[in-house]
Protein backbone atom coordinates (compact mmCIF):
# COMPACT_ATOMS: atom_id res chain seq x y z
CA UNK A 1 0.00 0.00 0.00
CA UNK A 2 1.55 3.24 -1.07
CA UNK A 3 0.98 6.90 1.02
CA UNK A 4 1.61 10.19 0.45
CA UNK A 5 2.11 12.86 2.64
CA UNK A 6 0.24 16.92 1.90
CA UNK A 7 4.23 18.45 2.84
CA UNK A 8 5.88 19.75 0.16
CA UNK A 9 9.48 19.92 -1.24
CA UNK A 10 11.78 23.13 -0.21
CA UNK A 11 10.56 23.80 -4.33
CA UNK A 12 6.89 24.45 -2.90
CA UNK A 13 5.40 21.66 -5.66
CA UNK A 14 3.07 18.74 -5.54
CA UNK A 15 2.60 16.28 -2.46
CA UNK A 16 5.80 13.75 -2.03
CA UNK A 17 4.54 10.37 -2.57
CA UNK A 18 6.20 8.45 -0.05
CA UNK A 19 6.22 4.71 -0.98
CA UNK A 20 5.36 1.72 0.72
CA UNK A 21 4.55 2.13 4.42
CA UNK A 22 6.72 -0.98 5.34
CA UNK A 23 9.36 0.59 3.02
CA UNK A 24 11.23 -0.42 -0.02
CA UNK A 25 13.40 -3.72 -0.58
CA UNK A 26 16.14 -3.33 -1.88
CA UNK A 27 15.41 -4.88 -5.23
CA UNK A 28 12.68 -2.14 -5.45
CA UNK A 29 15.11 0.48 -4.76
CA UNK A 30 17.47 -0.98 -7.49
CA UNK A 31 14.69 -0.73 -9.99
CA UNK A 32 13.44 2.67 -9.41
CA UNK A 33 17.03 4.02 -8.78
CA UNK A 34 18.72 2.32 -11.75
CA UNK A 35 21.61 0.58 -10.12
CA UNK A 36 22.58 -2.85 -9.43
CA UNK A 37 22.14 -4.78 -5.81
CA UNK A 38 25.67 -5.17 -5.85
CA UNK A 39 25.99 -1.41 -6.03
CA UNK A 40 22.94 -0.90 -3.22
CA UNK A 41 25.03 -3.28 -0.72
CA UNK A 42 28.49 -2.41 -1.49
CA UNK A 43 26.95 1.70 -0.84
CA UNK A 44 25.33 0.17 2.43
CA UNK A 45 28.15 -1.64 4.14
CA UNK A 46 30.31 1.32 3.37
CA UNK A 47 28.26 3.68 4.87
CA UNK A 48 27.23 6.02 2.10
CA UNK A 49 23.77 5.08 2.64
CA UNK A 50 22.48 2.76 4.90
CA UNK A 51 18.79 2.01 5.03
CA UNK A 52 17.05 4.40 7.47
CA UNK A 53 14.14 2.15 7.78
CA UNK A 54 15.67 -1.58 8.53
CA UNK A 55 19.60 -2.21 7.91
CA UNK A 56 20.70 -5.57 7.71
CA UNK A 57 21.47 -7.59 11.14
CA UNK A 58 23.30 -10.40 9.43
CA UNK A 59 22.53 -13.15 6.17
CA UNK A 60 19.47 -13.42 4.83
CA UNK A 61 17.91 -10.67 6.50
CA UNK A 62 16.15 -7.24 4.61
CA UNK A 63 17.07 -4.00 4.56
CA UNK A 64 14.23 -1.29 4.24
CA UNK A 65 14.60 2.11 2.43
CA UNK A 66 12.66 4.70 2.95
CA UNK A 67 11.80 7.01 0.37
CA UNK A 68 14.11 9.70 1.39
CA UNK A 69 16.63 7.06 1.40
CA UNK A 70 15.35 6.08 -2.64
CA UNK A 71 15.93 10.31 -3.41
CA UNK A 72 19.68 10.18 -1.87
CA UNK A 73 20.58 7.07 -4.06
CA UNK A 74 18.94 8.60 -6.80
CA UNK A 75 20.94 11.79 -6.28
CA UNK A 76 23.74 9.88 -6.01
CA UNK A 77 23.35 7.84 -8.94
CA UNK A 78 22.57 11.00 -11.02
CA UNK A 79 26.32 12.25 -9.93
CA UNK A 80 27.67 9.26 -10.67
CA UNK A 81 26.11 9.22 -14.51
CA UNK A 82 27.81 13.23 -14.53
CA UNK A 83 30.78 11.36 -14.84
CA UNK A 84 31.65 11.70 -10.77
CA UNK A 85 33.96 8.96 -9.07
CA UNK A 86 32.18 7.49 -6.35
CA UNK A 87 34.51 8.59 -3.96
CA UNK A 88 33.90 12.04 -4.78
CA UNK A 89 30.05 11.52 -4.68
CA UNK A 90 31.04 10.11 -1.19
CA UNK A 91 32.73 13.52 -0.32
CA UNK A 92 29.95 15.66 -1.66
CA UNK A 93 27.17 13.73 -0.26
CA UNK A 94 28.37 13.89 3.21
CA UNK A 95 29.61 17.18 2.60
CA UNK A 96 25.83 18.19 1.78
CA UNK A 97 24.66 16.23 4.62
CA UNK A 98 26.81 16.69 7.48
CA UNK A 99 28.99 19.92 6.71
CA UNK A 100 26.31 21.93 5.22
CA UNK A 101 22.60 20.27 6.28
CA UNK A 102 21.80 21.09 2.58
CA UNK A 103 18.72 19.04 1.69
CA UNK A 104 20.36 16.46 -1.31
CA UNK A 105 17.03 16.37 -3.62
CA UNK A 106 17.08 20.14 -3.35
CA UNK A 107 20.47 21.17 -3.69
CA UNK A 108 22.22 22.58 -6.47
CA UNK A 109 25.42 21.28 -7.94
CA UNK A 110 27.99 22.77 -10.50
CA UNK A 111 30.22 19.91 -11.82
CA UNK A 112 33.30 21.93 -12.56
CA UNK A 113 36.50 20.46 -14.68
CA UNK A 114 36.16 16.99 -12.08
CA UNK A 115 38.15 18.27 -9.54
CA UNK A 116 34.96 20.47 -8.05
CA UNK A 117 31.58 20.08 -6.93
CA UNK A 118 30.01 23.65 -6.38
CA UNK A 119 27.25 24.52 -4.19
CA UNK A 120 25.64 27.37 -2.82
CA UNK A 121 25.81 27.79 0.58
CA UNK A 122 24.48 30.92 2.65
CA UNK A 123 25.18 33.51 -0.22
CA UNK A 124 28.18 31.46 -0.64
CA UNK A 125 29.62 29.37 -3.35
CA UNK A 126 31.70 26.31 -1.85
CA UNK A 127 33.70 23.25 -3.34
CA UNK A 128 32.39 20.02 -1.66
CA UNK A 129 35.43 18.10 -2.45
CA UNK A 130 37.02 20.78 -0.34
CA UNK A 131 35.40 20.14 2.72
CA UNK A 132 33.10 22.82 2.23
CA UNK A 133 35.54 25.25 1.62
CA UNK A 134 33.94 28.77 0.58
CA UNK A 135 35.08 29.63 -2.93
CA UNK A 136 33.39 32.90 -3.92
CA UNK A 137 30.33 35.41 -2.72
CA UNK A 138 27.41 34.70 -4.43
CA UNK A 139 26.19 38.15 -5.42
CA UNK A 140 21.96 38.28 -6.07
CA UNK A 141 21.59 40.65 -8.50
CA UNK A 142 17.36 40.17 -9.68
CA UNK A 143 16.50 43.31 -7.66
CA UNK A 144 18.85 45.79 -9.32
CA UNK A 145 16.74 46.74 -12.05
CA UNK A 146 13.83 47.65 -9.36
CA UNK A 147 15.97 49.31 -7.36
CA UNK A 148 17.30 51.58 -10.00
CA UNK A 149 13.31 52.48 -11.27
CA UNK A 150 12.62 53.19 -7.60
CA UNK A 151 15.95 55.56 -7.04
CA UNK A 152 14.99 56.92 -10.61
CA UNK A 153 11.57 58.22 -9.19
CA UNK A 154 12.96 59.09 -6.14
CA UNK A 155 15.37 61.73 -7.91
CA UNK A 156 12.61 63.39 -10.17
CA UNK A 157 10.46 63.91 -7.60
CA UNK A 158 13.06 65.15 -5.81
CA UNK A 159 13.75 67.87 -8.47
CA UNK A 160 12.02 70.71 -9.80
CA UNK A 161 9.34 69.86 -12.21
CA UNK A 162 10.40 71.98 -15.19
CA UNK A 163 13.83 69.83 -15.98
CA UNK A 164 12.79 67.67 -18.69
CA UNK A 165 14.32 64.05 -19.06
CA UNK A 166 16.83 63.28 -21.73
CA UNK A 167 15.39 60.61 -23.85
CA UNK A 168 19.01 59.62 -25.19
CA UNK A 169 19.65 58.33 -21.95
CA UNK A 170 18.18 54.90 -21.12
CA UNK A 171 17.00 56.45 -17.56
CA UNK A 172 15.77 59.45 -19.52
CA UNK A 173 13.50 57.31 -21.89
CA UNK A 174 11.64 55.32 -18.96
CA UNK A 175 10.82 58.74 -17.09
CA UNK A 176 9.79 60.16 -20.79
CA UNK A 177 7.50 57.08 -21.04
CA UNK A 178 5.62 57.63 -17.84
CA UNK A 179 8.08 55.70 -15.85
CA UNK A 180 7.69 58.34 -13.09
CA UNK A 181 3.94 58.44 -12.82
CA UNK A 182 4.33 54.59 -11.60
CA UNK A 183 4.35 54.43 -7.65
Amino acid sequence: MARSTEETSGSGTAPTVVGPVEGFRGAQVCTVVGITYRQLDYWARTGLLRPSITDATGSGSKRRYSYNDVVELKVIKRLLDAGLKLQQARQAVECLRGDLGVDLASAQLVLADGRSILATTDGQLVDLLAGGQGVFNVLPLSGVVSELEAAIVELTRSEPAASVPDERHPAGAYLAAGGAARS
